[in-house]
């Protein structure tokens, strides 16, 4: 890892891979997760949202450079902790808010809220609220895309603690068998719910598993987007060759809680206060200015546009529509009775 003041001009592939203005823009998707999620938390202790939700804050480099190579047709799965994910894959946060205040404007018209948004226009196959439930759901999809003799590919995003589940090895198993077009990207930020890794795997890293099933496991340091980008970009390429799934493993840190009730006992004041020193978004501000990619008005600027999407989003989640009580079954879907 090469601290900010030894980087050089255009010395990674990945800031000759991408133009000025692409870097510039997953640096305003990294604010936009941020303040989504900060906005979200406000809105959450005012009153105006309801029920719990799951902030990624701390993450925002996993989730931008993890889908910076991806195309529209590509596929992803969420989990309970996709905000970044969604916004990542070209999601509109005003949409998402209106999911959040349960409007018909949101993408799921409401009905799904923080942990169950999709967005299918743009790959988006939804988060899922169970652990490790969008990991089959990412191999039946690079299933069909392998029958339909596609080169895209299905990504799919999941925490520690889906690593331990039965879902998790089922389907690299089968993904592994198969050759599937599939990237399983593992957010590892310590903690699954309130329990250390250290205290719930036998292995030292999730990507040590990867082995087992015969496919590549890549570490990287989750709250570098540069290194997430070249890592996953080379499992994309990897994938849509035909050549099988990959596994990477994002090292990275939440600094809120696992939830809004998690109090945070488990953990010291000073792990998270190192991690927050490693803040992802400061970390890449820097280094778009150490290439001369950006400047401090540049930064500000961007900063200051994706604050006020934000407020907008908010505004307008406010003043959506609110469901009709009489459409209570009309997405829910079952067989006719006999």
């Amino acid at each position: 890892m090469n601290a900010v003041g030894s980087i050089k001009p255009n010395a990674r592939p990945f800031y000759q891979k991408y133009s000025a203005a692409q870097l510039k823009e997953a640096l305003r998707k990294m604010y936009l997760i941020r303040r989504f999620e900060e906005g979200a938390e406000e809105a959450y202790m005012r009153g105006l949202i309801h029920g719990t939700m799951h902030l990624s804050i701390g993450q925002e480099a996993s989730a931008v450079g993890a889908t910076m190579a991806l195309r529209n047709s590509d596929y992803i799965t969420s989990t309970h902790r996709g905000h970044g994910h969604c916004i990542g894959k070209g999601a509109e946060p005003k949409l998402m808010f209106a999911e959040f205040f349960g409007k018909e404007e949101g993408y799921c018209r409401g009905r799904g809220g923080s942990m169950h948004i999709a967005d299918v226009a743009t790959g988006n196959l939804g988060a899922n609220g169970i652990v490790g439930g969008g990991l089959p759901i990412a191999v039946g999809a690079a299933l069909a895309i392998k029958k339909q003799k596609r080169d895209d590919v299905a990504m799919c995003f999941f925490g520690d603690g889906a690593s331990n589940e039965g879902a998790f090895h089922e389907a690299l198993n089968m993904a592994a068998i198969w050759k599937l077009p599939v990237v399983f990207v593992c957010e590892n930020n310590k903690y699954g719910m309130s329990v250390s890794t250290e205290r719930s795997m036998a292995v030292a890293n999730v990507a040590d598993r990867a082995s087992a099933y015969n496919m590549p496991g890549v570490i990287v340091d989750g709250n570098s987007i540069a290194d997430v980008e070249e890592a996953i970009a080379g499992a994309i390429e990897r994938a849509r060759k035909g050549e099988g799934p990959t596994l990477v493993e994002c090292k990275t840190y939440r600094t809120r809680g696992h939830s809004r009730s998690d109090r945070n006992r488990y953990r010291s004041k000073e792990e998270i206060e190192e991690w927050k020193a490693r803040d992802p978004i400061p970390r890449f501000e820097a280094e778009l200015m150490a290439h001369g990619i950006a400047t401090e008005a540049d930064v500000r600027s961007i900063r200051q546009a994706a604050e006020a999407e934000i407020a907008a989003g908010i505004e307008f989640a406010r003043n959506g529509t609110d469901p009709d009580p009489d459409d209570v079954t009309r997405d829910v879907y079952s067989p006719e009775a006999a």
